[in-house]
């Protein structure tokens, strides 16, 4: 017999099961329908629950009374009542107890209480239960039952915590038998390996199962946890931990102790594929880039730190970059700029499902449909020198226009940082293959140049602002990143170890790191850490297997929440920035006409300026027109050619050849006249000069016949374009255009428009005629003993293995170019140390 209890059982069914509570269709009515009950205080009553002592011992007395009642009444034999009270205290007392193992206690007064209870009736149903002796005898019956059975419930009760303690205790007992045979091994195991006598006071296990991690106290005196370090391979070798296993040692909490991670099983080893639910993160609370060896995420926040990544072929640095724009693009408050100089190959499956949604591409046959108003995964894809000038120009006038725009706002948010949000998102532009930008070869590619230039601009001044590089390397040399400013910008390294057959890149980035990169060798393993206070050291991480399909999966799950520049950046950045997408400069991704002409590629978008590129997707000469022509002069065809090189590469003009001249001419033996000078040669309207060297040659004409200062053109061409010029390649178009006699140099450091004036040009009986150059080595022409003289003059280094490395010449080649710039008064000869002084300097 049991107490009635509030029935909730209908508030954990579905709306399919019976009884289970109404849902509201849709669309939900405008008036719901009135309940046919009538609503009442009592709670409903659930007869089906279990009984407590009280309801318990009211249900036992009011089953005793109306039993005797009723024998009474038909006659029934008195000793019946007694049987079925001791048939329950057997069964239900005794026996039903001892099968839910309640305690001697409970099973006595069950059993007592059905005796009792049978007893009463059949002495009421002898003596007539109507009577007061009989109703106040059943009232204390039913007092002293319902006393008894409340304290055996409470017996019960204490009686199974404690068991349960008992049960937590021996588990707790034996995971403590666990660790403390742990920490005996690895006392003794670090006592055979350091000599240092640790004591092991934590050992945590790892929730995936696949190592644990040991705190200890160090003894004093000369041990430290660095010795400990040093010893990581001994101690792995020790435990003969798994290959792929790797111990990660570091300071404890406080100095004199330290902490042990070990690996027991190889997570490295495993193929571990990104997260496929695409949850919102946001750039402030950090993006995960792979798996720590606990089974842990390994989080890093790009807030104020650009990013070095570092990984040679074959080590999954490709997949790696797909990892971090997916986290970049989960961010709700993040915009991603792409930068890729081998046709945009790592941007085009971001942009893809946005093109299939605007009909320029059709879906591949089993994937997702891309819905109408898709946006692209990645907002703004670079692939050639010029189109990332464009963008870098963009984000320099962005940066400006923020930090002049948003001034209210951070002094509302009491901060020097730019309160990125939803409505004013951080800018994070990803490099891949920075090699390709920061170090390439840019004599004769004003846009390489400028673009290079560029970078390191934004990653000097554009923290604060919301705008961050991640750069990727195939190595972290100074050859390969272009200078050091790439890696003291970027606090956030991650160097990919398993493609590597010489170096360690992990020690380029972190120094001082100790980390068992040997043992990282499967692709997308590597080291991971980030400097400053939010950061954490070098450790080994893994990063996440991505895919094709999973990029479509990511730019399809979040296009609804990925945020829009503000309008304040839009505008500063401009044309640049609102035509990204025309086909005329993002055509190529879809191989839209323009013109007439149908963009087989990037290149074709917008052709790249570099004389010296061999790649496939360089465009070349335009010889078309031999395919048009049946038949021409071979002069005219001759011209054309040069005017296909001239539009090609910008060279000079050729000289009149109008003039013909039969034979030698001795008419000067006659009428000898005083030289006159040359001329300068006409300016051929279809040539394209660039704008800041059509600025310098206005500034010196405007000067006037005193000229001006080479310092005055510095500071003009600053004023005018920032950081967009470069001082090696002006000072390059200044000596052409002496050459050329557009103008003359009276004295160092000055320049004037116009050639040279007669009275200052040395004539015969002035000085004696200077001597004929001497013939170049074969291989070498003067343009490419002008590039090694500006490479020399502006670096103020000479060195023979340099020139060979930046001019992409053989060694002998790069030991003549040596000797032919000692013989012109560039470099001294070899001084005592091995070193050549460089003669000419930059303002020269």
């Amino acid at each position: 017999m049991t107490e009635p209890t509030l029935n909730l059982s209908y508030l954990n069914k579905t709306p399919d099961q019976p009884g289970a509570a109404p849902t509201t269709p849709q669309p939900a009515p405008a008036t719901p329908a009135k309940p046919r009950t009538k609503k009442t205080r009592t709670p409903p009553l659930d007869w089906a629950a279990t009984h407590g002592p009280v309801s318990g011992a009211i249900s036992a007395t009011t089953g005793a009374a109306a039993t005797a009642l009723l024998g009474a009444a038909t006659h029934m034999p008195p000793g019946w009542p007694l049987a079925v009270g001791a048939a329950g205290a057997l069964g239900h007392g005794i026996g039903a107890s001892i099968r839910r193992r309640l305690t001697g206690r409970t099973i006595g007064i069950r059993a007592a209480s059905w005796l009792l209870a049978g007893s009463w009736t059949s002495w009421a149903v002898a003596t007539g239960p109507l009577s007061w002796a009989a109703a106040g005898s059943l009232a204390a019956l039913g007092v002293g039952i319902g006393a008894a059975a409340s304290h055996a419930a409470t017996h019960e009760e204490a009686v199974e915590e404690e068991r349960l303690s008992a049960e937590a205790r021996a588990a707790a007992a034996e995971l403590d038998n666990k660790r403390t045979a742990i920490a005996r091994e690895w006392d003794e195991r670090i006592k055979r390996a350091t000599g240092i006598a640790v004591r092991t006071f934590a050992v945590e296990l790892w929730d995936n199962g696949c190592g644990y991690s040991i705190a200890a106290e160090l003894p004093g005196g000369s041990a430290t946890w660095t010795r400990i370090q040093a010893a990581s391979r001994a101690l792995a070798a020790d435990a003969r931990l798994p290959r792929g296993c790797t111990i990660h040692v570091e300071e404890g909490d406080v100095q004199g102790r330290v902490v042990l991670d070990i690996g027991t099983v190889n997570i490295m080893g495993r193929t571990e594929l990104y997260p496929t639910g695409y949850e919102p993160l946001s750039i402030l609370t950090g993006i995960p880039w792979g798996l720590l060896p606990n089974g842990d995420t390994v989080k890093v926040f790009l807030r104020e730190a650009c990013a070095l990544i570092l990984g040679p072929p074959g080590s999954g640095k490709s997949t790696f970059i797909d990892a971090i724009i997916a986290g970049f693009a989960r961010c709700t408050d993040v915009l991603t700029f792409v930068v890729d100089f081998k046709g945009g190959a790592i941007g085009l499956p971001w942009v893809r499902p946005y093109l299939e949604a605007l009909g320029l591409l059709q879906p591949v046959d089993g994937t997702t449909p891309a819905p109408k108003g898709t946006r692209p995964g990645v907002d703004w894809l670079a692939s050639t020198p010029e189109e990332a000038v464009r963008m870098f120009r963009a984000l320099i006038a962005i940066n400006e226009a923020r930090q002049q725009q948003y001034q209210d706002l951070m002094l509302r948010h009491d901060t020097t940082l730019l309160p990125v949000s939803a409505d004013l998102p951080q800018i994070e532009v990803v490099i891949d293959e920075g090699a390709e930008l920061l170090s390439a070869n840019s004599f004769g590619d004003p846009a390489m140049k400028e673009a290079q230039a560029l970078v390191k601009k934004i990653m000097r001044t554009t923290r604060a602002m919301g705008i961050r590089l991640v750069l990727t390397a195939v190595d972290g040399n100074v050859s390969a990143i272009g200078s050091t400013e790439v890696r003291k910008f970027s606090p956030v390294g991650a160097a990919l170890t398993s493609g590597e057959t010489s170096g360690n890149n992990l020690n380029k980035l972190f120094p001082r790191a100790k980390v068992d990169t040997s043992q990282l060798n499967e692709k997308g393993a590597g080291a991971i850490g980030q400097a400053g206070a939010d950061g954490f050291p070098p450790t080994p991480f893994k990063g996440w297997k991505t895919s094709p399909r999973m990029v479509r999966e990511a730019v399809l799950a979040t296009s609804a929440r990925r945020p829009t520049l503000d309008k304040v950046s839009a505008d500063a950045a401009g044309e640049d920035y609102a035509q990204r997408w025309s086909p005329e400069r993002a055509g190529w991704m879809w191989g839209a006409s323009t013109n007439g002409t149908v963009h087989a590629g990037p290149a074709a978008a917008a052709p790249s300026t570099r004389p010296t590129s061999t790649s496939s997707n360089r465009p070349g000469l335009n010889l078309s027109y031999m395919r048009k022509q049946d038949a021409q002069d071979a002069d005219a065809l001759a011209a054309k050619l040069m005017e296909e090189i001239d539009k090609q590469f910008g060279t000079t003009t050729e000289p009149d050849r109008t003039t013909t001249a039969p034979g030698l001419n001795l008419s000067y033996k006659r009428n000898q006249q005083p030289a006159q000078p040359p001329a300068p040669p006409a300016k051929d309207d279809k040539e394209e000069i660039d704008p800041r060297r059509a600025f310098v040659r206005q500034l010196i004409q405007s000067a006037g016949p005193t000229g001006v200062e080479t310092d005055d053109i510095w500071s003009a061409l600053t004023a005018k374009y920032a950081d967009g010029w470069d001082r090696t390649v002006v000072t390059t178009w200044l000596s052409k255009d002496i050459r050329l006699g557009l103008i003359h140099r009276p004295h160092k450091g000055r320049y004037v428009h116009g050639p040279k004036p007669l009275d200052e040009q040395p004539t015969v009986t002035d000085h004696p005629a200077p001597a004929p150059a001497a013939a170049l080595p074969d291989g070498i022409d003067e343009d490419l003993l002008a590039q090694a003289t500006e490479l020399v003059v502006s670096t103020q280094f000479a060195s023979q293995s340099m020139l060979q490395r930046k001019l992409r010449v053989g060694y002998l080649a790069a030991g003549q170019l040596m000797d032919l710039l000692e013989a012109r008064g560039v470099i001294g000869p070899v001084g005592k140390d091995g070193t050549r002084e460089v003669l000419r300097k930059p303002e020269n």
